[in-house]
């Protein structure tokens, strides 16, 4: 999981495509040149054999606005490599104030971090 988000952090989108499940995996991943991601928390992850889950909370901000991806996803491993499957996203939008906590997990101020 955390490759996979480093991954979108860096636009590796062709470690993306590798990492993806055949089966479910897209035929390309169109750039996203004004999404920025910040902050991933690993909310908890069940493994069951060769599959996983992992919930997990993904800071982003694309151009000015701040958002949240929260997602369940299933992960397979075959022949001893992990592969995405799928998940289930939902996406919320932040507002932070300016004395606010900064979203991207500094401990300083919303203001004094990202706010500039």
């Amino acid at each position: 999981m955390r490759s996979r988000f480093s991954a979108f952090a860096l636009d590796r989108r062709d470690y993306l495509l590798a990492s993806w499940h055949p089966d479910t995996r897209p035929a390309s991943i169109e750039p996203h040149d004004t999404t920025k991601w910040v902050r991933l928390e690993i909310l908890g992850h069940e493994t069951q054999g060769d599959s996983d889950r992992v919930h997990f909370r993904a800071t982003f901000r694309d151009a000015r606005r701040w958002q949240v991806l929260e997602e369940n996803s299933r992960f397979v491993r075959e022949d001893g490599r992990w592969y995405y499957l799928d998940g289930t996203p939902s996406v919320t939008r932040l507002k932070p104030g300016r004395n606010d906590p900064c979203p991207c997990g500094s401990q300083r101020k919303f203001k004094s971090c990202c706010g500039r």
